[in-house]
């Protein structure tokens, strides 16, 4: 099995964020005390306990200028929320965590989870993953009941358009990761344009994160940021993605120019928003 890459020193974008921005989108990985599921594409890479991964993640998040963190349990630890639970304990107040349930989690692990700073649980269309889409919808009213929302990973053209009369009842939010994946970087194909809608009537959350996954020039990707954008600046969120697991082949990023390629489309009022209020208000409400 691979090992995945170690991500590259920080390096600091010529952009400066607002006071308070989250980075909303991070993996925590663990060390031997945080074991991996067995059925894993790659291991995380080598040479790094746990401590040396919350020390990464504190010097990336300084050379960003984030004061504030979201971090998503990755698959590679299954549903053992473990180093995710951990890693958000560690860092303390502004930081929030989003688990993994499957479909016939009980209440009880839901509120376990919400009492311990997980304020999402996560739906993986692309890699396979824990949750259904069914498993989701009917667990929706309990998230609800516990201030959680539901974050999704798919790619839209696929699914977004089957989905999207389920969305538009869901009694807790939905977030879409990494700008839906799409597969066309057309800006106006029919999962773009269900994408916009969703987002315009308030029903979804999307990331504008990752490019990198979905193009090898990921300003390609900019006509499709700038239009998710315009649909509703108010429920758009950025994330770094670091550390870059699962890449199959994808070079590692830069944060940094992650960040200041966003920045070069956006306005100092949408970033205030994009990096600071929207994810206040969905995270911490």
């Amino acid at each position: 099995m691979d090992n995945a890459d170690p991500p590259h020193a920080p390096n600091t974008p010529v952009t400066h964020l607002p006071p308070g921005s989250w980075d909303a989108h991070v993996h925590l990985l663990g060390g031997p005390e945080h074991p991996l599921s067995p059925t894993r594409v790659e291991n995380p890479a080598p040479g790094f306990n746990f401590d040396d991964w919350l020390a990464l993640y504190r010097g990336h998040l300084e050379s960003l200028g984030c004061a504030r963190g979201l971090i998503v349990h990755s698959i590679l630890y299954g549903n053992d929320n473990t180093v995710t639970l951990d890693a958000v304990r560690e860092m303390g107040d502004g930081f929030k965590g989003v688990g993994l349930l499957p479909d016939d989690s009980q209440t009880a692990k839901i509120k376990r989870l919400a009492d311990s700073d997980i304020c999402a649980v996560r739906l993986n269309y692309v890699h396979g993953g824990i949750l259904t889409w069914d498993g989701a919808c009917k667990m929706a009213p309990r998230l609800a009941d516990h201030g959680m929302h539901i974050q999704m990973l798919l790619h839209a053209d696929q699914h977004i358009e089957q989905i999207a009369d389920d969305v538009r009842i869901l009694p807790t939010p939905l977030v879409i990761d990494h700008c839906g994946w799409p597969t066309d970087l057309t800006p106006d194909t029919p999962a773009i344009d269900t994408l916009c809608a969703l987002l315009a009537e308030g029903h979804i959350w999307i990331k504008l994160s990752a490019p990198y996954r979905f193009t090898t020039a990921p300003l390609e990707a900019n006509p499709i940021m700038r239009r998710l954008i315009d649909a509703n600046p108010d429920q758009c969120l950025w994330g770094s993605d670091w550390p870059h697991i699962m890449l199959n082949g994808v070079p590692t990023p830069h944060p940094a120019d992650l960040l200041d390629d966003l920045a070069a489309i956006t306005t100092a009022e949408e970033r205030q928003k994009i990096f600071k209020s929207n994810p206040d208000r969905l995270f911490c409400t």
